[in-house]
């Protein structure tokens, strides 16, 4: 077996309700004086308030930094590591989807004030110290709590990566209570982002692709494919949403260590150019992608295939990897997601531009199965476009 390496967050507490230990947790592990970073939607659904409650009964004085939004611009971060500075933050606790989690980790990493934003971006340029960090996701979808990964859009619409293992949280609190609100194509979108991380993550071309990341990518898979349409069309199914974030989780672990590769590389100049939610912008593209990879390297998605969907094992080779696509493309259809570019109302002449920047997105598409080449990348936003 090939060397190999595998990081995580220290430690998670997962279950309903489980917001109510946030006191306790952030008095072991945080500090006394933290800042919240988050954005204007949750802060209008009342958990974060109910998160400042729980702080402040354990004698925890918080200041909040609630102006993240999609797509977080370096300004945002600016901002936020800003406030953090000033009110002399000994902590970071982020709440929110992926875009909130990710600004808490470089707050935390920037509010010490040794490293500066424009010099940590790539694989493993952020050093620390950090400020401890506490991450509580309410989103099904990203798996930011347990990755060394932030994303920051530099620019009009380029997105760059922070990514070193010094990201990686304290302690991340998994409330499957805080998911129960999000409308449906939300639910949709995350959870199909999820799968995707599952999926890449499964057949990655990396070095450090390893037995424990497939491990969870399978068992992340087993557990959202039976329940993103429940979850999606019965919000409040406390198993569902249970399922979806704990699988959201396992996805996260899987693909922070066994990276992702051209689905992301794809999407995010959807996200970039059109502000297209990153889990809808891998949707659109995943089957088409997987279809282009299928071609020379489909011995993963074979694998794949039989243990998400069983009945799928009597087929072999490339057909079975075309029923994959075939039923993950249902699930999308099912969950009320748009299928194709066209839908978007990205009009053809785009298709160049979107390929062309896909090919900077160079430290995924190393880890493709199959080369993508600018060429290969446009045929597969063709297809995409619908």
């Amino acid at each position: 077996m090939d060397m190999f390496t595998f990081s995580t967050t220290k430690s998670f507490i997962f279950g309903a309700g489980t917001l109510n230990r946030l006191g306790e947790a952030v008095v072991a592990t945080i500090g006394k004086r933290v800042i919240v970073v988050t954005d204007p939607g949750m802060m209008s659904t009342g958990i974060v308030d109910r998160a400042l409650n729980v702080l402040a009964g354990a004698c925890i004085d918080a200041t909040v930094f609630s102006d993240v939004q999609a797509d977080p611009p370096e300004s945002v971060v600016s901002g936020a590591a800003e406030r953090a500075i000033s009110f002399g933050a000994e902590g970071v606790i982020g709440i929110g989807g992926g875009s909130s989690l990710d600004v808490a980790k470089l707050v935390a990493l920037l509010a010490v004030g040794q490293e500066k934003l424009a010099d940590v971006y790539g694989v493993g340029k952020a050093k620390g110290p950090r400020l401890p960090l506490a991450l509580i996701p309410t989103t099904s979808g990203t798996g930011s709590e347990v990755t060394p990964i932030a994303i920051v859009t530099t620019g009009e619409s380029e997105k760059m990566g922070v990514v070193s293992p010094v990201l990686l949280p304290d302690i991340a609190l998994l409330d499957p209570e805080l998911t129960y609100g999000l409308p449906p194509h939300v639910t949709a979108a995350t959870g199909i982002d999820a799968m995707v991380h599952a999926i890449e993550a499964y057949a990655s071309r990396s070095p450090n692709n390893n037995p424990p990341s497939r491990m969870l990518a399978v068992q992340a898979l087993q557990l959202m494919v039976p329940a993103i349409r429940t979850a999606v069309h019965d919000g409040r199914n406390e198993k569902a949403r249970a399922d979806m974030l704990l699988g959201s989780m396992l996805a996260g672990q899987a693909f922070a260590n066994s990276p992702v590769a051209a689905v992301h590389a794809l999407a995010y100049p959807l996200g970039g150019h059109f502000h297209i939610p990153h889990g809808l912008s891998n949707a659109l593209v995943l089957p088409h992608v997987l279809r282009f990879n299928a071609v020379t390297a489909h011995e993963a998605y074979v694998d794949l295939a039989a243990l998400v969907f069983p009945d799928l094992a009597e087929f072999a080779g490339q057909e079975r990897v075309g029923a994959f696509c075939d039923r993950l493309n249902q699930l999308s259809l099912d969950c009320g997601l748009p299928q194709s570019l066209r839908e978007m109302k990205i009009t053809e002449d785009w298709l160049p531009r979107l390929a062309a920047d896909a090919m900077r997105q160079t430290r995924l598409l190393v880890n493709n199965p199959r080369p993508v080449t600018e060429a290969d990348a446009l045929a597969i936003y063709r297809s995409a476009f619908g």
